[in-house]
């Protein structure tokens, strides 16, 4: 019987895809379900995406795209950067991928030897480190602690750098704690990468524009343009335009790396849909106010769930500057036992157990690299979110 290649040994399965796949099968055998663990926006892409969507099919934009994204993309991206981030790009510095995890993917796989170690603050978004050892690195989480309200400190990062050391990840907002970098935060952590010349630096900005309480958002490469030679700055539509599943990504950053990505990407994939990138122009050069709109109404269901989750005994949960998640702690909670006699020993008990027996869909903090936390999403309704806490303070409630 053929076997599979050994690099799928150390690569898992998406545990927040996990948890929603178990919750939409049981919602199909007809169980009321919450889930609370997608990271997915519940607002409808914007009409003038489609619109330019549908125009563009209609002018027979069907074609073989450019690998790297078409011409008027990249001049939307371009005035993007340099209006929401004060960062000039060329064209020759611009490319377009299937998603941000693409680029990010890409990137990894062009640069990274074996044994390359890429520096993840840690809790992190569960592909990067499994990207990493796909491309036979080595993933260094570093520990944000909740007591610093999950921001990298600029003296663990420098004690986590090595001769080996390939990249910096920085996500901030971040999955899936919600913390962002003030600019005198960004600076800090500058300042190390200042010291350390061979190592690249990637940002993870997809959340940029969830930002709330007047918290302003910034980029690495902005806050200290000495770097901006070895920033890759990585965005997309996905999260602020609710376009997940139009798969659109994109960065800037310097010619020689972006070369090595779109060589890579056009081994594993190709350009990305004509279709996907005539909307994506449409939403990067159309009316913005729709981002500002819909991060107040992220902002309200954020401050309900935590006024919530206050009431609750055992958790305690920080207030996050951004994205759409809360990481609750349940440290209080752990070696009780829930009403059905189940032992909760780890966060992964917690969230298969309020799962089973309250029917509310999480991820455990493990997958994320920090317990003992849980995730909960908040890109949904109120009506789903008044409906989740309650299940939630119920089998906290039933714990023994």
């Amino acid at each position: 019987m053929p076997t599979l290649a050994d690099r799928l040994k150390n690569v898992s399965v998406s545990a927040s895809a996990a948890m929603t796949q178990r919750a939409r099968d049981l919602a199909s055998r007809g169980v009321d379900v919450v889930s609370l663990s997608s990271g997915e926006p519940d607002f409808p892409t914007p009409s003038h995406a489609i619109e330019a969507a549908h125009a563009a099919a209609l002018a027979g934009d069907t074609k073989y795209p450019p690998l790297d994204g078409t011409p008027a993309l990249k001049a939307a991206i371009a005035r993007k950067f340099k209006r929401d981030n004060n960062l000039e790009y060329e064209p020759g510095q611009i490319l377009v991928s299937g998603g941000g995890k693409q680029v990010i993917f890409n990137a990894v796989l062009a640069t990274c030897n074996p044994g390359d170690e890429v520096v993840i603050p840690s809790p992190a978004w569960i592909s990067y480190a499994d990207i990493v050892r796909f491309a036979g690195g080595v993933p260094v989480p570093v520990a944000c602690s909740h007591e610093n309200g999950f921001k990298l400190s600029a003296e663990d990062l420098e004690a986590a750098i090595t001769p080996r050391t390939k990249w910096l990840f920085l996500n901030f907002p971040n999955n899936p704690t919600g913390a962002a970098c003030s600019r005198q935060e960004m600076a800090a952590i500058a300042e190390v990468m200042l010291r350390h010349p061979d190592v690249w630096i990637m940002t993870d900005d997809m959340y940029e524009h969830l930002v709330y309480d007047d918290f302003e958002f910034c980029t690495i490469a902005e806050v200290e343009p000495r770097l901006y030679d070895r920033v890759l700055t990585v965005n997309g539509a996905s999260k602020a335009y609710a376009m997940t599943g139009w798969r659109l990504g994109f960065c800037g950053g310097p010619k020689a790396l972006l070369s090595g990505i779109s060589n890579v990407n056009g081994q594993n994939s190709g350009g990305t849909s004509t279709i996907t990138q005539a909307a994506a122009v449409a939403v990067l050069d159309g009316p913005q106010d729709l981002l500002k709109e819909r991060a107040a109404i992220y902002r309200k269901r954020r401050d309900f769930v935590l006024e919530n989750l206050a009431g609750i005994d055992g958790l305690t949960c920080h207030k996050p500057e951004g994205a759409f998640y809360l990481f609750p702690s349940i440290a209080g909670l752990i070696g009780k036992t829930s009403k059905s006699g189940r032992k909760i020993e780890t966060d992964t008990d917690f969230v298969m157990a309020l799962l089973d027996e309250q029917h509310v869909a999480t991820v455990q903090g493990a997958a994320y690299g920090m317990s003992p936390f849980f995730r909960i999403s908040y890109a949904t309704s109120m009506e789903k979110l008044a409906d989740g806490c309650a299940r939630i303070a119920e089998f906290c409630s039933d714990l023994r």
